[in-house]
């Protein structure tokens, strides 16, 4: 698989990650640069590491995966996304941002983002790519543009505030439908 191809299957896995840490910038009153590591690393880490599984797994699992991925990851999305509306709805606009991060939700929204990833190592296992090289681009190429997401998203959260952290909640719970229905052929 030549560079150019690996990068922009890079690129294309990281969108869900990106679009997640934009949401994840629009719930700091301050940007935190930390926080942006943090956020990217764990998406990073994951695009990496799906791919390196899907391709260990290879042939034997693959239908397994490929068949109910769009599910999870439409209802972890959804779950993010819906807690999202409610917290924003029920505040007054007024409450504190929590100066930390949620590990366990990064955790939940990384896997829900990494899952098709873990696909297209099924795909480099039948192909032959040399795995360590396109692990590492993958997990780069996510970390960057979810660093960039957290940056890009707290730019509008801090002008927006609930109607930013609204809008970020319905676009998580759109990003689900949309790998669902990518998932059963819909889209």
């Amino acid at each position: 698989m030549n560079i150019v191809k690996l990068l922009f299957i890079a690129v294309s896995l990281s969108m869900d990650a990106f679009a997640v840490s934009v949401c994840k910038g629009l719930n700091m009153k301050k940007i935190n640069y930390r926080h942006a590591v943090i956020i990217g690393g764990f998406f990073g880490v994951f695009q990496a590491v799906m791919p390196l599984v899907g391709w260990a797994v290879g042939k034997q699992f693959a239908s397994l995966v490929t068949s109910v991925s769009h599910w999870i990851a439409f209802g972890l999305l959804a779950f993010i996304g819906g807690k999202m509306l409610i917290e924003a709805i029920k505040s007054d606009g007024e409450e504190d941002v929590p100066e930390g991060l949620d590990y366990k939700e990064l955790f939940i929204l990384a896997i829900a983002t990494s899952i098709d990833a873990l696909a297209v190592g099924v795909v480099f296992a039948f192909e032959n790519v040399k795995i360590v090289p396109s692990v590492l681009i993958i997990g780069v190429t996510t970390f960057a543009l979810s660093f960039i997401g957290v940056a890009i998203g707290n730019r509008f959260g801090a002008k927006y505030n609930k109607r930013a952290q609204i809008a970020g909640g319905a676009v998580l719970i759109l990003l689900g439908a949309k790998i669902l229905l990518e998932g059963l052929g819909i889209m």
